[in-house]
């Protein structure tokens, strides 16, 4: 059994999932587009769908030629309820598949070692049901869902953006958050942001130096939330 993976670039792989899934017994299929590798044109076969973070925009299809198709393919695994878990762009294109609206966000963005809050609904979701009230989370993004969509269940907040995280229907679930973060990904990320942190009056070297002690505690308060899904995914 296995899940379908979908990535956006190389510097935002799959990270800690590698292990967390096949942990719980659900193998991954990561497919890289970037690198000019076919989409599926059906999920059938899988058990899962993943979709990691990316630079590219949700709302604007001309950012990558294959996002119509991630797309698509969200939107039929919503359809099929089929078990989709979006991570940052993933969370934010699984709102534009199904309804909801990304754009950029007015109060900047969220960048390091974060805390999101658990909103009352998530107490019943067969995910987050026993997160930490406040977790930490690793925050990297300058688009922002604004609109959820018509029918999803919001699960975490924070004081600048609302919708942090979310479930479509019954089983697809979108954060805009990462959690799935080694130290290395992270550094790529500071040193690749450079010139947009300047910008901001942030120093990369402090911005990494607050995040890379929280890893410990994001891996392991949200391997399990993972390692759940993955369960999830195989019972159904």
């Amino acid at each position: 059994m296995t899940a379908l993976v979908i990535t956006h670039t190389d510097s935002e792989d799959p990270g800690h999932l590698t292990t967390w899934l096949p942990e719980a017994g659900l193998g991954l299929d990561v497919v890289e587009p970037w690198r000019g590798a076919p989409l599926p044109t059906s999920l059938d076969g899988y058990a899962a769908l993943v979709v990691m973070g990316g630079p590219q925009q949700a709302y604007d299809d001309r950012s990558a030629p294959w996002l119509r198709a991630t797309k698509d393919l969200m939107r039929a695994a919503v359809a099929a309820k089929l078990p989709t878990f979006g991570i940052c762009l993933g969370a934010q294109l699984l709102a534009e598949a199904t309804g909801g609206r990304v754009v950029e966000g007015h109060e900047g963005p969220e960048l390091g070692a974060k805390l999101v809050a658990k909103r009352d609904l998530a107490a019943a979701d067969p995910l987050f049901w026993d997160l930490p009230l406040s977790p930490v989370v690793v925050q990297w993004h300058w688009d922002v869902v604004r609109d959820l969509p018509p029918d999803a269940t919001l699960l975490m907040s924070s004081p600048t953006y609302p919708h942090q995280a979310f479930r479509v229907g019954e089983c697809a679930w979108g954060i805009q958050f990462h959690v799935e973060t080694p130290p290395e990904m992270v550094a790529r990320w500071a040193e690749q942001s450079t010139p947009e942190l300047q910008k901001l009056g942030l120093d990369p070297r402090v911005v990494l130096d607050r995040t890379l002690p929280e890893l410990d505690e994001i891996e392991e308060v949200w391997g399990e939330v993972l390692r759940r899904f993955a369960r999830f995914a195989l019972e159904r």
